[in-house]
């Protein structure tokens, strides 16, 4: 068996193993990160070798981390990070680079509609209908997106938002609301198989489908990192947030389950920001503020318009052509069938009622 990881803002592991008798065997780690001192290596595949194949990440890092030689230094590599590799390995995981990913950068549309198209989207892809795509959005009118569990009320103040205009939707993964105008926003969605983040814990899922937008940050000089459990901080504040949705294969006659599961992973990021008018329409709570280290939401957000001295389209290019550089990428569309199904999903869901106001 085989697993790879990416330590998050660190180096590649990879854990060649075998399972034999419920423990690990012939565990060999390597990767290109830096280790002294050279024995620590040979430590590392002793420590797991002959541990219980159900032994979690966290359980397989104290292996580690009691049988390292004093002194051990470890560079762009973790006792955690070797754990997740390992239970990637075991659970057969795929990496990045198996699949043949797709573009969606379309024309704007509408936010209701976006809803729905994220929701369409990763269940063709969990019924393996659809490769994994990357979807890039283009916004049609200014918006306020909630959390699937948000409150109504407690969040988006409705008379100012009527008053600017500001459309209330509420998407279908948990997390924060979110304030989008068009020339200020770029949003993307990951409809990925499931076998991409087998092995990952939760919390490991966000740090790992973030990676690559670091770095094509990086390529444009921010420093950015990932900050549990969804957030995109650089050292000016916050510049994006994340939020997913696991989605099951289909089901077919007898209830027996067809296709791989997928999840959604979409991130909105701040290119600018009305924060005065931001402020009046979103209710951003004291305690909401209580733990990130200032009383202000305006400081909360750092846009990369900014930080880059990009135009907003410069800025999605250079995304684009970052993932396209990693892991290739071809263009596509959103098919005629998927457009058709996204649509009567907002007649019969996103733009109702009862789903924008499921909790009032």
């Amino acid at each position: 068996m085989h697993g790879e990881y990416k330590v998050p803002g660190g180096k590649l592991v990879v854990v060649d193993l075998e399972a034999a008798d419920g423990v690990l065997r012939d565990v060999r780690v390597a990767g290109d990160f830096f280790l002294e001192p050279d024995e620590a290596i040979l430590a590392i595949d002793r420590a797991l070798e002959g541990a219980p194949v159900d032994t979690d990440a966290s359980g397989l890092a104290a292996r580690i981390d009691a049988a390292l030689p004093p002194g051990t230094e470890m560079f762009g590599l973790t006792s955690e990070g070797i754990g997740v590799a390992v239970r990637r390995a075991l659970a057969h995981a795929t990496d990045w680079t198996d699949y043949d990913w797709q573009l969606i950068h379309d024309a704007p549309q509408s936010p209701a509609l976006h809803m729905a198209l994220d929701e369409v989207i990763t269940a063709e892809v969990a019924a393996g209908r659809r490769p994994p795509t990357l979807r890039v959005w283009e916004w049609g009118a200014p918006a306020v997106v909630i959390g699937s569990f948000q409150s109504l009320r407690n969040e988006v103040d409705a008379e100012a938002a009527r008053r600017h205009g500001i459309e209330v939707v509420r998407r279908i993964s948990g997390g924060g609301a979110m304030f989008i105008e068009p020339g200020n926003t770029i949003t993307y969605s990951l409809s990925v198989p499931e076998a991409l983040v087998s092995g990952l814990s939760f919390a490991d899922s966000y740090a790992y489908l973030d990676d690559w937008v670091l770095g094509a940050l990086g390529d444009m000089g921010v420093k950015a990192w990932y900050q549990p459990l969804n957030d995109i901080a650089t050292e000016a504040g916050k510049i994006a947030g994340a939020a997913q949705k696991r989605v099951v294969g289909s089901v077919a006659g007898g209830g027996t389950r067809t296709g791989q599961g997928a999840v959604l992973h979409h991130v909105t990021m701040a290119y600018d920001i009305d924060a005065d008018k931001m402020l009046e329409v979103l209710r951003i709570g004291r305690e909401k503020l209580s733990d990130k280290g200032t009383t202000s939401a305006k400081k909360r957000v750092d846009p990369l318009r900014r930080q880059t001295g990009l135009p907003r389209e410069a800025v999605i290019e250079r995304m684009i052509d970052s993932f396209r550089g990693r892991y290739g990428l071809t263009d596509s569309r959103v098919t005629d069938e998927e457009l058709a199904r996204a649509r009567e999903l907002v007649t019969e869901k996103f733009s109702t009622p009862e789903w924008i106001a499921r909790v009032p």
